[in-house]
């Protein structure tokens, strides 16, 4: 019976598709902010967004990833209007240019999320789970969308200020154990978990939960993870961001091993091949 329930949710729904995530499939990021903290700046026009987004499908990615607030740490707030004014018509053309693409959209704002679902976004990513917006997870219900759920201690501008846990791992799943009974009430029926690498966690705290992602599991929902080219892997080898996809790739195929379906990542070719060596590892 655990196996059947666990298989059952390693499913999503988007735009009446149902997408098997048994298989772990490959979410592109396109950065449409002037400040994120590895891309930022290079895909804030129409059309180099649409050249990354065209080069992450072909790569393989099976969802595209866009968001006009940068969470890198310290970045600086900007508001709902600006944010929309971001997202929109990159959403809008997207969907025009490559209709059948599953478009996830990384905001925290139910404003933002609900709009962005009626201009044919199929996903909302909240890096704050809810606790940045209370109308958030009553949107979500609404729209009945797959919806990615992400730990995070504090705000973006606040969440690497000493931040400290009793057991992070513990206290994650003692997190989401009472973020996942409010979401079911709800009737959220597509949950999905992010435990947040770099969200309010030392580097200590991000490796033991990158060790411990198979513990997770116990909730019987996807889990995704976005690690693609963090300070937890170039500063403790002291390179740079930009230096950083071998780094990437291993962490990428150590949560592969610890059962992740998602990957969140900037080079979708590198995350292709990370899910391919895996599957020939076997179980």
């Amino acid at each position: 019976m655990d196996n059947i329930l666990f298989e059952r949710k390693n499913t999503i729904n988007c735009k009446g598709k149902l997408i098997d995530l048994s298989t772990p499939k490959i979410m592109g990021i396109v950065n449409l902010t002037p400040d994120s903290f590895y891309d930022g700046g290079n895909y804030n026009t129409i059309n180099l967004a649409l050249k990354q987004v065209e080069k992450h499908l072909r790569d393989g990615a099976t969802f595209i990833d866009i968001g006009g607030y940068s969470s890198r740490p310290n970045a600086p707030s900007v508001s709902t209007e600006e944010e929309l004014k971001r997202v929109l018509p990159i959403l809008k053309e997207i969907n025009t240019q490559f209709p059948k693409s599953l478009i996830s959209v990384d905001t925290f704002r139910s404003e933002v999320a609900l709009e962005a679902i009626k201009n044919g976004a199929s996903i909302i990513n909240d890096i704050s789970a809810g606790d940045m917006d209370t109308k958030m997870l009553d949107t979500i219900a609404d729209l009945q969308v797959p919806y990615i759920a992400m730990h995070m201690k504090g705000t973006p501008q606040t969440m690497q200020k000493s931040p400290t846990y009793r057991n992070v791992v513990e206290d994650l799943i003692y997190y989401f154990s009472k973020k996942l009974d409010t979401i079911n009430v709800l009737g959220i029926n597509d949950a999905i978990l992010d435990v947040g690498f770099g969200f309010g966690k030392t580097v200590e705290d991000n490796y033991k939960l990158l060790n411990d992602l198979d513990l997770f599991k116990l909730f019987k929902i996807p889990i995704l993870a976005g690690i693609s080219r963090k300070s937890m892997l170039y500063k403790p080898l002291e390179i740079t961001p930009q230096e950083s996809l071998n780094a990437t790739s291993i962490a990428h195929i150590i949560a592969l091993r610890n059962g992740v379906n998602i990957l969140r990542v900037h080079d979708v070719k590198e995350a292709m091949e990370c899910v391919k060596i895996n599957q020939l590892l076997g179980d």
